[in-house]
């Protein structure tokens, strides 16, 4: 059978035919060093190792482990002493919220569908010490043009701050690249790349980043089982979001008018009109055992006109083989 993860035997976990489609959850082998951990029979310092390891995938001379990406954020907003730039969607909602709650003056940016295009950024009034915080991926279906965004705001005096839990591990080194993004944040929940249900990390070459937030980080700190857990899915980190990649290039690549079809992404978006029938059809007919991977827009973490977003970053690595994206293929043809 041919499959989008065959030769990678250490991915592929069986699937019972009564529920076709799994949410994402942490490997067995995750689970496993997690319990020894819990358990007291592994007492190795995880904590050091998954810094270590997070400082060499991006490129980032510090790191923290925290307890979400959230507080990731926290800490990240906290450091910033100017203004909050957001995009006008296919952002995070935390963004908005955690700079809210922080009392920062937060300007919105237009974008093109999430797509962040540098030129807007002209039109706007920037105060000194400023922040763009932006996803690696727009709404997840995007990659952002890192190297565009950086040499601009670099040229500017703006510090940008990419949430790559989406985008770590990039095989081709644009996304979670501390050479491009002055501040790495991400979230380790489910069902991120790395995935142990927990947890996030923040990473900066500039130490005035975390001596400025101490308080923030005392608050976030997590334990040793989560560190463990996600030194574990480092170590097939690239694989993964490489497996992700090309699971939603096939779909793009068989689906009509999905938004930003040429752009790596790890979900597609189909605007239609008549977007909220047509995602309760398909929850019907493509069922999964928990949760879900079928949402709607508008939305501002994804895009804000009507549209269906099929969220493969949620499914199981043993749910991307070809005749499971087929299926999907099929039925949402069968309902546009």
């Amino acid at each position: 059978m041919k499959c989008f993860i065959q030769n990678r035997p250490h991915l592929i976990c069986t699937l019972k035919r009564d529920n076709m489609f799994k949410f994402k959850t942490p490997s067995q082998k995750t689970l496993e060093i997690m319990s020894e951990i819990a358990k007291g029979n592994d007492t190795a310092d995880y904590e050091s190792e998954a810094i270590s390891k997070i400082n060499k995938l991006t490129s980032h001379e510090h790191a923290r482990i925290t307890s979400s990406g959230n507080n990731s954020i926290f800490i990240a907003l906290s450091s910033i002493e100017g203004d909050i730039i957001v995009p006008d969607q296919g952002g995070w909602h935390g963004f908005k919220q955690i700079a809210k709650f922080l009392n920062k003056n937060i300007i919105t940016l237009k974008t093109d569908l999430g797509l962040i295009n540098t030129d807007y950024l002209d039109d706007l009034e920037i105060n000194d010490n400023s922040a763009l915080i932006f996803t690696s991926f727009a709404g997840y279906c995007a990659e952002q043009n890192t190297k565009g965004i950086s040499k601009y705001c670099k040229s500017n005096g703006i510090t940008t701050i990419e949430d790559a839990s989406a985008g770590i591990g990039d095989r081709e080194n644009l996304l979670g690249n501390g050479n491009l993004s002055d501040i790495i944040i991400a979230s380790t929940g489910s069902p991120k790349i790395i995935n142990v249900a927990s947890g996030g990390f923040i990473t900066s070459n500039d130490p005035e980043v975390f001596s400025k937030t101490s308080l923030p980080q005392k608050l976030s700190k997590t334990s040793q089982i989560v560190c463990g857990g996600i030194c574990c899915e480092l170590e097939n980190v690239t694989e993964k979001l490489e497996l992700s990649l090309n699971a939603t290039k096939h779909l793009k690549n068989n689906i009509e008018n999905t938004l930003h079809a040429n752009k790596r992404g790890i979900n597609v978006i189909i605007p239609h009109t008549n977007a909220k029938e047509i995602s309760w059809n398909l929850k019907k007919s493509l069922p999964i055992d928990k949760s879900g991977f079928i949402t709607t827009c508008p939305n501002y973490n994804r895009v804000k006109q009507k549209a269906i977003a099929i969220e493969i970053k949620n499914l199981s690595y043993d749910c991307l083989k070809e005749e499971h994206l087929e299926k999907i293929i099929t039925e949402i043809n069968n309902q546009l």
